[in-house]
C-alpha cells in the first residue's frame, strides 16, 4: 500500500492570519514521520465563489472551474486535517464555504483537526465536527486546540509553537490516530468503493 497522503487545509484567508504559524509547525512535524505523506493546501490559491448551486454537491455536479479544480485537488488525498480559526464562536467562512463545494471527494477519509483562538477554537472544531459528519468523514477524537497564551507567546513574545511542549503531545496523539485511520480507511475505500446512492 502506497503512503497515505494527508491534506493540511489552511482555514483562514485574511491578510494577517495566524494561520501560517500553525501550519508551518505541523508541516515541520510530519516531515519527521515516514507513515504519512502530506501537503499543505491554501484556500488563498483556491478562491471560490459563494456555493449558489441549485443542488449540492451530493446531488449533482458541480459548475465553475473554482470547483473543479477544488474537487480534483481534494480527490488526490487520503485524510485532512483543517486548520480551523475561531472568529464569532464558529469556523471561518471561507473554509465552511470550500467545505460546501466538495462531498465525494471527502467521503470515507479521516479528519482532524488543529483550532486556535479563543478556548483553542473548539467551538469551531466541534461545529465542524457535525459539518464532517454530513460529508461522510471520519472525524477523529484527537486535535490540537492553540490557546491564547500560546498564540500570544508567538505574535508577541517571539516563541514558536515549538516551545510548548504541551502542544507537541497533543500533535503526536493526532498524528499517530490520523495514521491508523488513514490507512485503514484507504484500503476499505480500495476493497469497496463508494457507489451512488
Amino acid at each position: 500500500m502506497t503512503t497515505p497522503k494527508i491534506g493540511i487545509i489552511v482555514g483562514s484567508t485574511r491578510r494577517n492570519r495566524f494561520a501560517d504559524q500553525p501550519a508551518a509547525w505541523i508541516r515541520d512535524l510530519m516531515s519527521a514521520r515516514d507513515d504519512l505523506e502530506f501537503e499543505v493546501v491554501d484556500l488563498r490559491d483556491y478562491p471560490l465563489p459563494f456555493f449558489e448551486d441549485r443542488a449540492a454537491p451530493a446531488y449533482g455536479a458541480l459548475k465553475g472551474e473554482a470547483a473543479h479544480a477544488w474537487a480534483a485537488r481534494l480527490a488526490t488525498f487520503d485524510g485532512f486535517i483543517l486548520l480551523v480559526a475561531e472568529y464569532n464562536h464558529g469556523p471561518t467562512a471561507v473554509l465552511k464555504n470550500a467545505l460546501d463545494h466538495a462531498f465525494g471527494e471527502f467521503n470515507r477519509k479521516p479528519v482532524t483537526f488543529i483550532g486556535y483562538g479563543g478556548v483553542g477554537g473548539a467551538r469551531a472544531v466541534e461545529q465542524l465536527r457535525l459539518v464532517a459528519v454530513e460529508l461522510e468523514m471520519a472525524p477523529l477524537r484527537n486535535a490540537v486546540h492553540i490557546g491564547v497564551e500560546a498564540m500570544l507567546g508567538v505574535v508577541r513574545g517571539g516563541k514558536s509553537l515549538a516551545d510548548f511542549p504541551y502542544l507537541g503531545e497533543r500533535a503526536l496523539a493526532m498524528l499517530e490516530e490520523l495514521s491508523w485511520w488513514s490507512r485503514a480507511l484507504k484500503v476499505a475505500r480500495q476493497a469497496a468503493p463508494a457507489t451512488a446512492a
